[in-house]
């Protein structure tokens, strides 16, 4: 099967996006400026430590879950993939589907996209791939050959917790829309539990989540003509047991100024700029948070520790 280019649905802008959230009175910046394409590579080094217990224990559940998706989703399907930046997870899905007929990534970032064809292509030869690099918060588009097609859809990695519970209803909704009547979605979700447990997923011993989060720094330094001097900024995890999520921060180290764009943005000492959230949802708060989006749950699998769950999502009828 031939290799397509990403079908591009992406407008970016950095600096606009950037200055939305800094010149805010609590400093914020999006968290889909994390991933360019060395983000995405110490996203995937962040995975693999012995703290991130969230995608070992997704794999551990995905790779049981052949006959209970054959009984559920049809036979020459398509599946499509949020947030696609790694092949490890879609491979095990599509080796346990009943010959699919087509797969649809979709990422921001196309770097990733071109590395998940590549990785597939040997293992899957006549799987139809077509990539989407598109910010999939935003309304995407399906290429025609899936468009008449029964769609799967899956989205791993607990990257539904990184949005707040209204916008988390308002993806899933555009989401039931996208993949259109009949789909099925299989979502990832990390449970909520204890903060000892959690913090060290979001700031290991190795301080590879701080250059995680660092990297937004030097990403608008290099992208936006901006200043920022990361020696002067830290990394800070932190658990908001209210809200139910962690909270990833870059954390001032001193008053200082700093150029983006034509705009100059002062920072007190101690003060932060709130890159990323992590809700860790109950069962019962994650079936409410689809519900109000016109999705019904057909069935969830959960690792024995209760860490982690995958839920499969169905279209509520009349919804």
């Amino acid at each position: 099967m031939a290799r397509h280019q990403p079908i591009l649905q992406l407008d970016v802008d950095v600096i606009g996006d950037a200055l939305m959230g800094l010149l805010q009175p609590r400093k914020t910046l999006p968290p889909k400026l994390l991933y360019d394409e060395t983000g995405c590579r110490l996203f995937g080094d962040i995975t693999a430590l012995p703290e991130y217990y969230l995608t070992r224990t997704e794999l551990s559940i995905l790779r049981r879950l052949g006959p209970s998706l054959r009984a559920h989703v049809p036979a020459h399907g398509w599946m499509v993939e949020y947030g696609a930046s790694s092949s490890l997870k879609a491979a095990i899905v599509l080796r346990q589907l009943d010959r699919p007929a087509g797969y649809i990534p979709i990422d921001i970032a196309p770097d990733a996209l071109a590395s998940v064809q590549s990785d597939l292509h040997p293992d899957f030869p006549s799987l139809e791939i077509l990539p989407i690099c598109a910010d999939f918060l935003r309304p995407v588009e399906l290429p025609a050959p899936a468009r008449d097609a029964r769609i799967f859809g899956f989205f791993p990695g607990s990257t539904i917790g990184n949005l707040e519970p209204t916008a988390a209803t308002a993806f899933l909704r555009l989401a039931r829309a996208t993949l259109g009547p009949g789909a099925l979605f299989l979502v990832g979700a990390d449970l909520r539990k204890p903060a000892d447990r959690l913090l060290p997923a979001y700031d290991d011993a190795q301080g590879v989540t701080a250059a995680f989060n660092l990297n937004l720094l030097t990403r608008l330094n290099r992208e936006a003509g901006a200043n920022f001097d990361l020696d002067r900024f830290a990394h800070r995890a932190l658990w908001n047991d209210a809200e139910s999520r962690v909270e990833m921060h870059l954390v001032s180290l001193a008053d200082q100024s700093v150029r983006l764009g034509r705009q100059h943005i002062t920072f007190r000492r101690g003060e932060t700029i709130h890159t990323e959230n992590s809700y860790k949802h109950a069962p019962e708060a994650f079936d409410r948070i689809a519900a109000a989006a016109g999705w019904r749950t057909i069935e969830r699998w959960t690792d024995d520790d209760g860490l982690f769950a995958l839920t499969l999502l169905g279209g509520t009828p009349g919804a």
